[in-house]
């Protein structure tokens, strides 16, 4: 345990930042998740509007820094080219 009174704040702010992202990223998986679902049971119209939800998540996810610019783009590049493969 921390014992020095910055090393104590650091501690929280570590917490407070690790629940913020935690957050945040389970809910771009599952907004990716839902895209899946709607592409998997073949309904373009749904998986088109999920997709539409899930792409201005990803990029805020990358902007907080939660995950990588290049692991956004290679996220929503593969869930359009999914998307875009249904009959």
């Amino acid at each position: 345990m921390a014992n020095h009174k910055s090393a104590l704040k650091r501690n929280k702010q570590n917490a407070v930042r690790n629940a913020r992202n935690t957050h945040i990223r389970t809910s771009m998986r599952n907004l990716v998740k839902t895209v899946r679902e709607a592409a998997a049971a073949g309904e373009k119209d749904a998986a088109q509007e999920a997709l539409n939800k899930a792409i201005p998540y990803i990029d805020k996810t990358a902007t907080k820094g939660v995950i990588h610019n290049a692991t956004a783009s290679r996220k929503i590049s593969r869930l359009t080219k999914l998307v875009n493969s249904i009959g």
